[in-house]
């Protein structure tokens, strides 16, 4: 757990850590505080071996319904101090060096869908709802929505969501490639938990240097993808990991990687 008044917490089972977002009255709307102690725990898991997957959700029902505009000025120094702790936290999400899934029930809006978006992964129950609502607050985007939706979606389309500012479905969110899966609500967690063991079990380094190469895809040229390409392999064939795999291969048995 982390914060003082339990607004974020934090569970760590078998290799995954579950970050909930608990403010269930305001349907998680986060607050500065929070954005704070978000971005130390996205740092602070980053440097944990014992954490191999994160899970980003929302308690009550809500997954998130963006920043707390009630609680807009408990961060000092103004306007620009508060977007770059917000933009601290968005940048230290998406630098994790391990697979991250956000778990959506119920809403996920403004910096609340950019916040699932922002995760490598995104399983939403069948009753969740995205909206990019910012310009109906009078707001332009904001935790990364201008940077990841024309990559997710298409420059065209990302105008439509952010200028418009619609509810969309969890069904509609899929076919747009925004969501991964959609599943039932009662099967959320359950599916959420298999995805999350299954990759707790895979190779940490490796799956690190596949984000990143992932990541870096849409601004990097064929010729520099292949050369990140080629110095994770180098990293590969020198780890403890590769040996493993190719025993458990041989051996006809599941590995287990240790991320060295």
């Amino acid at each position: 757990m982390t914060g003082t008044d339990e607004t974020i917490l934090i569970e760590r089972a078998g290799g995954v850590a579950t970050i909930t977002l608990n403010r269930p009255e305001r349907k998680n709307a986060v607050t500065g505080e929070m954005w704070s102690a978000l971005r130390d725990l996205f740092v602070d898991i980053g440097r944990r071996s014992e954490d191999r997957v994160v899970v980003v959700t929302g308690a009550g029902g809500a997954f998130c319904s963006g920043a707390d505009l009630a609680a807009i000025d408990d961060i000092s120094g103004g306007g620009l101090a508060r977007m770059r702790v917000i933009s601290s936290a968005a940048q230290a999400l998406h630098d994790l060096p391990k697979p991250t899934i956000a778990k959506v029930p119920g809403i996920a809006a403004g910096a609340g869908a950019n916040l699932a978006l922002g995760c490598d992964l995104i399983v939403a129950s069948d009753d969740a709802r995205f909206s990019e609502i910012f310009s109906a607050r009078g707001l332009s985007l904001d935790f990364g929505g201008s940077w990841l939706l024309p990559r997710l979606v298409g420059l065209h389309k990302a105008k439509e969501l952010a200028f418009f500012a619609d509810i969309i479905s969890a069904k509609e969110a899929q076919e747009l490639g925004l969501v991964n899966r959609v599943v039932p609500a009662g099967q959320l967690d359950g599916f959420v938990n298999e995805w999350a063991q299954r990759l707790s079990a895979g190779p940490p380094l490796a799956l690190a240097m596949t984000k990143r190469m992932l990541n870096d895809s849409s601004t990097s040229t064929l010729a520099q993808a292949l050369a990140a390409e080629g110095l994770s392999q180098v990293v590969n064939f020198g780890t403890e990991d590769l040996g493993e795999a190719m025993r458990a291969f041989v051996e006809k048995r599941a590995p287990e990687f240790r991320g060295r």
